[in-house]
Formats: structure tokens, sequence, C-alpha cells
């Protein structure tokens, strides 16, 4: 039976996670689990990052009673390597860190860790990828491709393990180009809702889920407050919307 999946958007191995991987250890079924940390998206930001991001995922599920190893994938190279592909497949958990998604799929699709990974997800382990590690385990993700402009991002298949079909593309076109929508005030109230809507599943999560209350929520309810005003009163004077003289 596959083991559970687990998106995370920020905070791992921040002790705000501590209830929440707690649980993933749980779920594992294990007395002492076994917990691999892949850094992979990380790498792309030098080798002291890295190396910091293996360092803290070890502590920090350690700390919770794991028996914990950093798998360091740095590039598809090391994708090859046994003892990497050894270590995915004797884990009970595997926890991808954040960083570049691009890199972490360009290392990892396709690749013997990358089947370890299925497998090991086939055979019930859990997976837990933090903000570029979730997205490197969705159906899909996204690219820039800034000299391709006006097309700026590139859909790409993701490692699959979380469909996504919908609800992926979809939050990404609503915080990209519903950003640059609010910019120019045009469509100005369905751009600002949407965000809205965006913020406010965050304060959720941030308060309820993750108990942190007002201290983990409140950049997203100072922007959540902005997006609606612009929900409530449509684009300034200076608006595209206001020189065509239409107002959604």
């Amino acid at each position: 039976m596959r083991g559970p999946v687990a998106l995370v958007g920020a905070g791992e191995f921040l002790p705000a996670m501590l209830d929440f991987d707690r649980a993933l250890l749980e779920a594992t079924g294990r007395a002492r689990p076994r917990v691999a940390i892949l850094p992979t998206a990380s790498y792309p930001d030098g080798e002291d990052v890295f190396q910091r991001w293996a360092a803290m995922g070890v502590a920090h599920f350690a700390s919770l009673g794991a028996e914990v190893e950093p798998v360091l994938v740095r590039h598809r190279g090391d994708a090859a390597d046994p003892a990497a592909v050894q270590a995915i497949g004797e884990a009970d958990l595997v926890y991808l860190s954040g960083g570049k998604p691009a890199h972490a799929l360009d290392a990892l699709a396709g690749s013997k860790v990358g089947r370890a990974l299925l497998d090991a997800n086939a055979r019930g382990a859990v997976l837990a990828g933090c903000s570029a590690g979730a997205m490197a385990l969705a159906g899909h993700s996204f690219s820039f491709r800034v000299r391709l402009l006006p097309w700026l991002l590139r859909w790409r298949p993701g490692l699959g393990f979380v469909p996504g079909e919908l609800w992926s593309p979809l939050l990404a076109g609503t915080e990209f180009f519903g950003g640059i929508l609010l910019a120019i005030g045009f469509l100005t109230r369905p751009a600002a809702l949407g965000g809205t809507i965006v913020l406010l599943v965050t304060i959720w999560f941030h308060w309820f889920v993750q108990g942190q209350g007002y201290a983990g929520s409140e950049k997203s309810l100072l922007w959540a407050a902005m997006t609606f005003y612009f929900v409530a009163h449509g684009g300034g004077f200076l608006s595209v919307d206001r020189a065509l003289g239409k107002e959604i």
C-alpha cells in the first residue's frame, strides 16, 4: 500500500514543525523510524547551504527520536550512487528540503534515486517535501524562461506523487499572473479576489493547522487586507480598468 505524501509550504526543520513532523513519524508505524534527508533542491544555493539543510534535518528528526541519515545528492551524477539508492530504499520517511524545484527535478526525475523514491512510497514509506521539495513531488512543476518573453513559465512533469493537474497550475497562475494584473490594474477585482482566497488559506494553515496564531499569520493577514481593499474598491485612477472605463 502506498504511503502518505505530505506537502509543506515552508518552515522545514524548525521548532514550529515539531508536532507536524512527529505525526509524520507516527504515520510510518515504526517505533524508531529511519529518516532520509534529501536536500538536493538547495544545492544551487551553495555547498554551505546544502550542508546546513542536511544538518538541520538530521538534528530536527533526531530530536524526535528517529534514526536519521542525510542523503547528499547534489546533482544527477550523485543520483546514481548505490549508497544513496540504498538509503532511500531503507527509509521509512524521506524528506525533500526547499531550494530550486527545477534543480531537484533535473537531478532526480528518472534517476536511480528517483526510482527508489517511487519504490519506497509504493511499499508504504512516507514522503514529505517542503517548498521546492513539495513542488518536485507534485505531478507538474514550473520553471522560469527569462529569455523567452512573454512566455515566462514552462510547465514540466514533476516526480508524480501528487497529481495536481488542476490546483498546482491554478495556484501558480493566481500568484504570478494575478500579481501582474494587480500591478497594472487590469481585471483588478477578480485578480485581487483570487489573491485574497490564497492568502486566507495560508492564514488558516498557519493559525489553525500549525497552531502559530497571529505570530505565524501576521504577514498574510496584512497582505489579505490589502488585496481585499482592491476587491472592494477596484483599481485606482491610473489603472487600466479606469482607462477603459470598465470594471468587473
